[in-house]
Parts: structure tokens; C-alpha cells; sequence
């Protein structure tokens, strides 16, 4: 199995940048396409981002295209989130996420979760 924790989630104001992590153990890291997905209460969780296996190719959701950025450091075993100009509605609890499905934006398609990380945006 693979066992992922997500890190670097706190509070920040709006407009500004934070970092997320996740780091992966158990299995071989690089076999697997990554994703982050977001939830809040009352809402389903939705897809953020994704990653392929080797980190070359990945896709975004629309809300968040151009403001985020995913990648993957498969020597240290850790995917990353990178969150510049944060909105309000960026504010949710962020999940990391590892399947086999290239580039999959369906949350069925991940297999492995992390406990996820709480991101609060303030006006």
C-alpha cells in the first residue's frame, strides 16, 4: 500500500501563496499518477489538480488553472501544490491522492488518500 500525508496547509490572506505537501511512502512513488483534490463542508470533494507518473504531463481544473501548479519530486518521494493568488473559495480541507489512471480527474479513479490539510483563506 501507499501511505500519503498531506502537509503545509494553514492560514493566509487573500492574494497571497502557499505550498502544499504530500509525502508518500510504502510503495514505489513513481509508479503511480498523483492528484490533489478539495472539500468543503456541504460540498463533494472535487478535483484540484493532477500529475502523471513521471511528472511531465498534467491538468488542472478551470477554477484553479493559472493560479496553481502541481509537481512531483519522485527522488523524495513527495508531490506539491503550489497556490498563488488565493481566493476565499480556495478555503477547504486538501486531500493528496495516488491511482494508476493517467491524468484521471475522477475521484474513483485514486486509490490511496491522504488525510488531507486545511487551507483558510481570509479576507
Amino acid at each position: 500500500q501507499v501511505q500519503l500525508v498531506e502537509t503545509g496547509g494553514g492560514l493566509v490572506q487573500v492574494g497571497e501563496s502557499l505550498r502544499l505537501s504530500c509525502a508518500a511512502s510504502g510503495r514505489t512513488f513513481s509508479n503511480y499518477n498523483m492528484g490533489w483534490f478539495r472539500q468543503t463542508p456541504g460540498k463533494e470533494r472535487e478535483f484540484v489538480a493532477t500529475i502523471d507518473w513521471g511528472g511531465a504531463n498534467t491538468a488542472y481544473a478551470d477554477s484553479v488553472k493559472g493560479r496553481f501548479i502541481i509537481s512531483r519530486d519522485n527522488a523524495k518521494n513527495t508531490l506539491y501544490l503550489q497556490m498563488n493568488s488565493l481566493e476565499s473559495e480556495d478555503t477547504a480541507v486538501y486531500y493528496c491522492a495516488a491511482g494508476r489512471a493517467w491524468l484521471s480527474y475522477v475521484r474513483h479513479d485514486y486509490v490511496y488518500w491522504g488525510q488531507g490539510t486545511q487551507v483558510t483563506i481570509s479576507s
